[in-house]
């Protein structure tokens, strides 16, 4: 018989306050506020495209909640991943989901803006991982939440890209991911400190305009860019290509062709 939902237990303030998630094919939990900015697919293929090995560390700027480095840590166990996170709320959650997923140890949480970088992280990583705004804070209005503000429109790419730099060793790697219609701009704050620039598209699907792209370059390097086929997210059904799946639920790497 079924039950009627006045028998079920009343949800926590928190429960109805936040969600209960799962990447990577539900190797990755994620709790994550229900209201403001939530994670999505961008967090799981930035992490699908780091060029990370065994080993070398890794810095995660903004971390928020821990997306981006939790699924690095289910990618590849045997990394030292650095989650920087200036929200003192952010930077709590991100703790509780690194234990939720029993990784505790795995990622150290710092609680510092990108700004002021902490000396300590100075020249200190192999990597630097990083989904920064999607609107400078100088454009357009502020989203009313302001998580979603913080995580949105809260900042300009250079901040960004300053920050990377200072905190990667030389021929260290920065992998970020933004919108297509900004790839200049970036290029442009990578100019004389970044080469060999690798632009890998995010194709919506077969035929149609890219809305994503991931960016890699590395520190202090004069190699040349490239442009790559991308990924295609989609088929004509709207179900994930098998390119895509293996990326985001296989533990799959991009890799640029």
């Amino acid at each position: 018989m079924a039950t009627d939902r006045t028998d079920r237990p009343a949800a926590r303030p928190a429960d109805r306050e936040e969600s209960d998630d799962r990447l990577l094919g539900g190797r990755v939990r994620l709790i994550q506020p229900r209201a403001g900015y939530r994670a999505a697919i961008d967090p799981v293929l930035l992490a699908g495209a780091v060029p990370a090995q065994a080993d070398q560390a890794v810095l995660d700027l903004g971390a928020g909640s821990g997306a981006v480095s939790l699924c690095l840590a289910r990618r590849l166990p045997d990394l030292a991943i650095t989650a920087l996170e200036r929200q003192a709320e952010a930077a709590a959650l991100c703790r509780r989901n690194i234990a939720a997923n029993g990784i505790d140890g795995a990622i150290s949480v710092v609680e510092a803006d990108l700004a002021r970088l902490p000396s300590s992280l100075h020249g200190a990583f192999d990597h630097v991982v990083a989904n920064p705004p999607y609107i400078d804070r100088r454009e357009g209005t502020r989203p009313p939440d302001e998580g979603r503000a913080a995580a949105h429109a809260d900042g300009d790419l250079g901040l960004w890209i300053d920050a990377a730099h200072d905190a990667l060793r030389h021929k260290g790697w920065l992998t970020l991911i933004h919108r297509a219609d900004r790839f200049d701009r970036i290029v442009a704050r990578l100019s004389g400190r970044f080469g060999a620039l690798t632009l890998i598209p995010l194709w919506p699907k077969q035929d149609a305009e890219a809305k994503r792209v991931i960016v890699r370059a590395r520190k202090g390097v004069r190699s040349p860019g490239r442009l790559t086929g991308g990924l295609i997210l989609h088929d004509d059904s709207g179900a994930y290509t098998a390119a895509a799946q293996a990326v985001l639920r296989d533990l799959a790497a991009i890799e640029p062709d």
